[in-house]
């Protein structure tokens, strides 16, 4: 075994550890937490096949700017999630039918759809990744920002509603 190979495990190992906590922990601010933890496995992941820019750009994007934001917007809405009993226990059997069920028809498509596609394997350079950001996908990254703008907009107008009455 290679030293990429037994990282590679490790990072993978940590990841599904976190996502399942992600999913199963009562605490929403500990369910972002771990979150993060999987979005650094994610820029871990990036940095070991040497894509260096996307797994820098993970770590400011992701973890430095969305995790505060839902960070922020759990702080400001003050939910008591983990003082409700109903919310839990009662049917997860049929969550995690749905979610195996999801899980086949995603991989399914995924592998009918990209079985026999090879993919381009020449490296790109930061220029190169931004030309393509800022021109072809310009649309798509302004509507990322819009939305997040959006959420947070509505967690303050909800936390003003809580607080008045």
């Amino acid at each position: 075994m290679i030293a990429e190979h037994v990282a590679f495990g490790i990072i993978a190992a940590v990841m599904v550890a976190s996502a399942l906590r992600v999913v199963t922990t009562r605490d929403i601010v500990h369910a972002a937490l771990y979150l993060v933890i999987v979005l650094a496995g994610v820029a871990a992941l990036f940095l070991l096949v040497g894509a260096e820019f996307t797994g820098i750009t993970q770590v400011l994007i992701y973890i430095g700017a969305v995790i505060v934001l839902f960070l922020f917007g759990i702080m400001l809405t003050r939910s008591d999630f983990d003082q409700d009993e109903e919310t839990d226990h009662k049917r997860k059997f049929p969550a995690i039918l749905t979610a195996l069920l999801l899980a086949a028809v995603m991989i399914g498509a995924l592998v009918d759809r990209f079985e026999d596609v090879e993919l381009d394997a020449t490296p790109q350079t930061t220029a190169q990744v931004s030309d393509e950001l800022f021109s072809q996908y310009i649309v798509p990254f302004e509507a990322v920002s819009v939305l997040l703008l959006a959420a947070l907009i509505g967690a303050i107008v909800i936390a003003r509603r809580e607080e008045g009455g």
